[in-house]
């Protein structure tokens, strides 16, 4: 089982590699104006972990893709994941320090 601990310093390393792509408009160049998404994995020495970011004109595709991944964490046997979800719902479309 992953510790808190652990589950923060994955959480903090994603977060860094993020706003690092994030800051290269250059990573975005050719995205289709009413979608895009961005995946990105990696792994420690306890195992793999992976992010998925997406965005969508159409809020249904947002709420599908967050449907499958509920399923996927109940086969599991784990929880889904919704304060995160519902805390980053509630964040500013990008940090302050980021160029818009």
């Amino acid at each position: 089982m992953i510790t808190g601990k652990d589950a923060a310093s994955v959480a903090e390393a994603l977060a860094g590699n993020l706003l690092g792509v994030s800051r290269d408009a250059a990573n975005f160049r050719g995205l289709p104006d009413s979608f895009w998404g961005y995946f990105a994995r990696g792994h420690d020495r306890n195992g793999k972990f992976g992010v998925f970011v997406a965005y969508s004109e159409d809020g249904a595709d947002i709420d599908s893709l967050i449907g499958q991944y509920e399923k996927w964490a109940a086969s599991k046997g784990g929880a889904a994941g919704g304060a995160v979800a519902a805390a980053a719902a509630d964040a500013p479309s990008a940090p302050p320090d980021c160029p818009r």
